[in-house]
């Protein structure tokens, strides 16, 4: 399980609009990684809007916010378009990076288990370092909250 002032895991992963995002590459700047389970639900919907309204005042304070799932990238673009989102989403096809992060998860939905994204924000330090982590995140009122946190690094 990762913990707050750990080096936050690397990756290289596809983004919306073409190419990947590293965060080796990201340094210098914080970063907003928010895994949500997947694209085109309510909860999911909702906190994918939310983060691109706000995206410019993340922007204003330094960071880069990141939406993460195992979607496709066909899945990811049609959501982004649908829904007219700016919030760049990464998509982890192949779960090693969900796996990396602990969300990952069990799942217990009507007495029935299965696997899945459990949602979860981490917000990663200039330095590469976890400065914070939300777990079993509850939509609303969380992007702003993320975006306090931003604001007090």
């Amino acid at each position: 399980m990762l913990e707050i002032s750990q080096p936050a895991p690397n990756f290289t992963l596809p983004v919306t609009g073409g190419g990947d995002v590293s965060l080796s590459d990201l340094r210098g700047q914080a970063v907003v990684l928010y895994f949500y389970p997947r694209d085109d639900t309510p909860g999911c919907t909702k906190e994918a809007i939310g983060f691109s309204e706000h995206l410019a005042r993340f922007d204003a304070a330094g960071a880069r916010v990141f939406g993460i799932s195992r979607d496709t990238m066909a899945k990811h673009d049609k959501f982004t378009a649908k829904y007219d989102l700016n919030v760049p989403l990464l998509t982890d096809e192949d779960g090693a990076m969900c796996e990396a992060y602990g969300v990952w998860v069990e799942k217990n939905m009507y007495g029935k288990k299965s696997m899945g994204i459990e949602r979860a924000t981490y917000l990663i330090d200039k330095d590469g370092n976890i400065a914070q982590i939300w777990r079993k995140v509850k939509v609303p009122g969380h992007v702003e909250e993320v975006l306090d946190a931003v604001q007090a690094l």
